[in-house]
């Protein structure tokens, strides 16, 4: 199996740095299928390429997986291991480049924090999905994907192996951890026993790109091996770090004026766009003193500190742990007192009266209604509109026709928590009863592409009040 990692970003060999592997010598590492080698086939100041090529023994790997498992035939000993990338090249990847993957570097700390010119190769990998899942795996992180079919010596025509070149720019840590996570995927036959240690090693691989990604349901089906207890944890997981958020993202392909800020943008997921999209409704309020209704692990919270015009800022969640996570993610114990000063957060829901909402210019629900049982959007209404009464809410929430462009079918959310989800129509209706009962005027806008069948992924109102 043959991995290759390449950049371009001058001086090239610095790769060997953040790898912790030099480029003038070959490294082995033991492995318990097999051996690891690293070496370097280019290392010059313009361009350097790293490979990893792993070298199984077929009979330890036999030894080790199929005792106990009944199947004494050939084909523990006879199959595309040898050569086509799989779960094995991922568990060499993560004990090889362990360092690298956690993204520190004693001698080069500002490379191993930038975005830098990156190419990947893997010359075949197994994959159920063919070329085009590789394309749904990847782009949506920012990658430029080449995938063909590579029909492999020995088998048909129809193997399902697939050679993979991804070009991008991005932090050399975040590429492994991806790696690391999806080539198990591609080929949905992991080589070792699943337990639930599985869920803590894809939660902590995947951070912020598995949360976002519009495939995680599949990824992570696959790489907890179609266990759906773990799945399920790990979605739990996952959800709770997006807070509030929509559970399936989408990357952006809106036109921008010029290519590098199109590249962005094509890498940006919808819930980073809809936090761009809640923030400039805010600053077009006017509004200094925001309270942020079901803030989740403060994402939002985060953004609105950075910016002097907010002077007020309030995040409530009724989950307790929401809050917690909040406030480690804020770094609320190391936050500048000028920053801390500014920032209350508090327990509460939003279908209950509470005096600590009043006072606030702005208001913002985002991707909270759908979470409520339908019965009590009522309730949350007299509480936000009625009694705290701010000048402008703001409120996201899915467009459920969206969901076919995820693979959801008519009847499926894109969360487990959803209690509903609203098509254009439905959320326009609302919107707009709910103005006239309380005397706001309501705009309604799309976020994210605007599909012309389906429309745009997610739906916001801006409410605003003389």
């Amino acid at each position: 199996m043959l991995l290759t990692i390449t950049t371009t970003a001058r001086p090239a060999t610095d790769l060997g740095r953040l790898l912790r592997k030099h480029p003038d010598r070959v490294q082995r590492f033991e492995q318990s299928f097999g051996a690891a080698w690293v070496f370097y086939p280019e290392a010059t100041e313009e361009r350097c390429t790293a490979a990893l090529l792993l070298e199984v023994d077929p009979v330890r790997l036999a030894r080790a997986h199929g005792r106990g498992s009944g199947d004494a035939s050939l084909k523990q000993y006879v199959n595309d291991r040898p050569y086509a990338g799989s779960s094995l090249l991922a568990v060499a990847l993560g004990k090889v480049y362990s360092t690298a993957r956690t993204g520190v570097s004693e001698e080069r700390p500002e490379l191993a924090a930038a975005a830098i010119p990156l190419e990947i190769a893997v010359p075949s990998v197994p994959c159920k999905g063919g070329p085009e899942l590789v394309r749904e795996l990847f782009a949506p992180l920012g990658w430029e994907v080449e995938a063909e079919a590579v029909p492999l010596p020995g088998f048909d025509a129809d193997s399902k192996h697939v050679k993979v070149r991804l070009r991008g720019t991005m932090r050399l840590a975040e590429a492994l951890s991806q790696l690391y996570v999806l080539l198990p995927v591609l080929d949905d036959a992991k080589h070792y026993w699943v337990d639930i240690g599985e869920v803590d090693k894809l939660v902590r691989s995947g951070g912020d790109w598995l949360a976002a990604h519009p495939r995680r349901g599949l990824i992570t089906r696959r790489y907890l091996a179609h266990r759906s207890a773990y799945e399920r944890a790990a979605l739990t997981r996952l959800a709770e770090a997006e807070g509030a958020e929509a559970a399936l993202e989408t990357p952006v392909e809106e036109e921008a004026p010029a290519a590098s800020e199109e590249a962005a943008e094509r890498s940006m997921p919808l819930h980073r766009i809809r936090i761009g999209a809640v923030l400039a409704a805010l600053r077009d309020s006017g509004a200094a003193s925001v309270l942020d209704l079901g803030c989740g692990s403060g994402k939002l919270l985060a953004e609105l500190l950075k910016e002097q015009q907010f002077t007020k800022v309030t995040g409530v969640d009724v989950s307790s742990r929401a809050l917690d996570m909040a406030e480690r993610a804020l770094h609320l114990d190391r936050m500048p007192e000028r920053r801390s000063q500014r920032l209350t957060l508090a327990q509460g829901s939003v279908v209950y009266r509470d005096k600590r909402f009043a006072g606030h210019d702005a208001a913002v629900l985002m991707e909270v209604i759908e979470h409520l049982d339908p019965g009590r959007i009522a309730a949350m209404e007299r509480v936000v509109f009625g009694e705290a009464r701010p000048r402008t809410v703001v409120v996201t929430t899915p467009n459920v026709e969206h969901n076919t462009r995820y693979g959801l079918g008519g009847h499926e959310f894109r969360h487990d928590d959803h209690r509903f989800e609203w098509d254009r129509a439905q959320f326009a209706a609302w919107a707009g009863a709910a103005a006239e009962r309380y005397g706001y005027r309501v705009r309604i806008e799309g976020i994210g592409v605007d599909d012309p069948e389906t429309g745009a992924p997610t739906q916001m109102g801006v409410f605003d009040r003389d």
